[in-house]
């Protein structure tokens, strides 16, 4: 590989020695160099792009080392995002029951729960920002509005890759998609415009309104109703039997014929809440991957794949 002998030509080898490698972890890597690359040369302005790479290859290392550096750090990064795996289980009651050792189930389940808020703000800032940058456009303060816009966007969706990270596991990018040099101000709102990360990002905050009142229902519903059920012993046993002697008794009929509930109910009601309470945990765990994977897709720029 010749020596690099302008940013650009560094970048570009580092991204194709990190070929195949997370898109978050190449989004980070780019950045991390270039940031490096840019400040080293306003540090030496009377020094030739070509004169600071060579001197920095030496220090920062060739595009090729940097590549190898960051795939080490990545592995370390995927262990740490990598809960303890629990016990092996073989039985299928062992599989099921075994979903409460997860601790991704529970950052799941917290993140579903916390979705409704996000998704409410996501879906508000958005839809405001839109309509405020379309409206104010024809106005002299329209164009810092639209860039300060298009700016907090991104901000949002580094905000969101790290509650994702933390909660549903997914590697998300740490570092922005570095800003675009050598270009004037109308160009660079013109590339938010055509870039097509703004608007899977914009699309994204609008999907999470709807998924975010979904999600929340679901597992506040499921959550209530095993609750619920498993709770039918206690209450079975601080009833009051005075209800008995009402005009209208309450009655359960489980297909075997109508009757008043007794202790037998009861420890079945309790059976079924504790299969759906695990089954809900299942269900959390499963929506988590894959609302990992639509936040990967769409918050993480495939120009960085």
């Amino acid at each position: 590989m010749n020596a690099p002998r302008t940013i650009v030509e560094y970048l570009e080898q580092l991204r194709a020695a990190l070929r195949g490698a997370d898109p978050a972890l190449i989004q980070d890597a780019l950045y991390d160099a270039e940031e490096h690359l840019r400040a080293e040369l306003a540090e030496q302005p009377d020094r030739s792009e070509a004169a600071m790479l060579e001197h920095v290859v030496g220090s920062y290392g060739a595009p090729d080392e940097v590549a190898e550096i960051y795939r080490d750090q990545e592995i370390r990064i995927q262990r740490a995002l990598r809960p303890p795996r629990p016990p092996k289980r073989r039985s299928l009651a062992g599989r099921f029951f075994g979903v409460a050792a997860d601790p991704r189930t529970y950052g799941a389940l917290f993140y579903m729960l916390l979705a409704l808020a996000t998704g409410i703000f996501y879906f508000t800032w958005a839809v405001t920002g839109l309509s405020l940058s379309v409206g104010l456009s024809v106005l002299i303060i329209g164009l810092p509005f639209i860039v300060l816009f298009f700016g907090s966007v991104r901000v949002l969706s580094l905000v969101e890759g790290r509650i994702v990270e933390a909660m549903l596991g997914m590697r998300m990018p740490r570092r922005p998609v570095y800003p675009t040099q050598g270009m004037t101000l109308m160009q660079r709102i013109g590339s938010m415009f055509t870039d097509v990360h703004t608007w899977t990002t914009l699309c994204y905050m609008w999907l999470m309104l709807p998924l975010g009142i979904v999600y929340f229902t679901l597992v506040v519903t499921l959550l209530s109703v095993s609750v619920a059920f498993i709770g039918a012993p206690l209450a079975m046993l601080f009833r009051d039997d005075s209800w008995l002697s009402w005009p209208r008794q309450v009655t359960v009929d489980w297909g075997f014929g109508a009757h008043v509930p007794g202790w037998g109910d009861a420890i079945a009601m309790c059976v079924i809440g504790i299969v759906l309470l695990f089954a809900t945990l299942h269900l959390a765990r499963a929506l988590g991957r894959v609302h990992g994977q639509v936040a990967k897709h769409m918050l993480v720029p495939r120009a960085a794949d």
